[in-house]
């Protein structure tokens, strides 16, 4: 349940530090691997929402 919720909350809004506040994780490729998603894609839009 608890990565489901993640999952859907990252899809609506391609937030990953969000997520990654939400699920206490320390590292952001720790929620990368967690959601199942690739991480060149994370890293690109994580620095497209930062700029």
């Amino acid at each position: 349940m608890r990565r489901t919720k993640a999952s859907l909350i990252y899809r609506r809004t391609k937030n990953l530090r969000a997520v990654q506040l939400l699920l206490g994780h320390s590292k952001l490729e720790r929620t990368v691997r967690y959601l199942g998603i690739e991480v060149e894609d994370a890293l690109e839009l994580a620095e497209q929402t930062d700029a």
